[in-house]
């Protein structure tokens, strides 16, 4: 199967100070890589290594076969598009002319968007199911409806990647259910996805690979259902990590309670009931 991206010892970080020990991955269309990892592990510094932002301090990145510092940026706007964790809202555009700006990528110097643009964006737009935010100013957007346009606007650049940093921390309970559904679809239809996330959760949901982020620099990739399990979130997060079943099976990964101090001086375990504990 044709590799959309390829990272082969990849040594990412800045001022010469790798993050993490050299990773390898690799993403094949229709698959669906998850990032996971605590805060400030390396998770978005990844994400602009891949795409050129920051340059790497070792080892090669692939896109579609070639090299990332060989490519033009508009051969890269076809291989990849790019949704960071915060769409900004500065400019007063509208949903439709913000997910246009998808298509700048695919357009030749000073060309206007013609109708393969605009169909382009329309398709986009429905399948985040925006339609009725077509008109609607960005900055009159909440910061999950932002989200939501934002991966509108990566899908209308219509690249055979998408990267998205955090794609769910933003919107609603309910929108992250319907992100997550629509970047598994999408993956189905043919496109890598590649993401970063806190939640184990959301890797069962969407996820084929994980690239888990773990204690003393190191990094652990492969299947979802080889690393996403107590054990090794446990040492991901530095916190007691357990898992349920629903009623239909499914697992669901929750951190384990902590007894509070009184509770745990007043517990069986402890030997002092509250009486005796009233009386010293």
């Amino acid at each position: 199967m044709a590799e959309l991206l390829r990272a082969r010892a990849l040594a990412f970080g800045y001022d010469r100070r790798a993050l993490t020990a050299p990773i390898d991955l690799v993403l094949h269309p229709g698959e669906i890589v998850v990032v996971l990892g605590p805060n400030g592990s390396g998770k978005s510094t990844l994400f602009r290594t891949l795409l050129g932002t920051v340059a790497p301090l070792a080892g090669s990145v692939h896109w579609g076969g070639r090299v990332l510092a060989e490519l033009a940026p508009r051969e890269l706007a076809a291989r990849v598009a790019w949704v960071p964790q915060q769409p900004g809202a500065a400019f007063e555009f509208s949903v439709e002319q913000y997910v246009m700006l998808g298509r700048l990528g695919r357009l030749g110097t000073g060309a206007a968007p013609g109708r393969i643009d605009r169909e382009a964006v329309a398709r986009s737009i429905g399948r985040l199911g925006l339609e009725r935010f077509r008109s609607r100013l960005l900055s009159k957007m909440s910061g999950g409806e932002r989200q939501l346009a934002a991966i509108a606007r990566a899908l209308a650049q219509q690249a055979s990647t998408l990267l998205l940093d955090e794609p769910v921390a933003s919107p609603d309970f309910g929108n992250q259910g319907r992100v997550l559904d629509t970047l598994r679809s999408l993956a189905d239809d043919g496109l890598g996805i590649a993401y970063a996330t806190h939640d184990p959760n959301h890797a069962l949901r969407a996820g084929t690979n994980a690239l888990v982020y773990l204690p003393g620099g190191t990094t652990a990739f492969g299947p979802v259902e080889a690393l996403i399990e107590p054990e090794v979130l446990t040492r991901v997060y530095g916190a007691r990590v357990e898992v349920a079943r629903t009623a239909g099976g499914r697992p669901v990964f929750a951190l384990a309670a902590t007894a509070s101090p009184q509770a745990a001086a007043t517990s069986p375990q402890s030997g002092v009931g509250p009486s005796q504990a009233g009386e010293r």
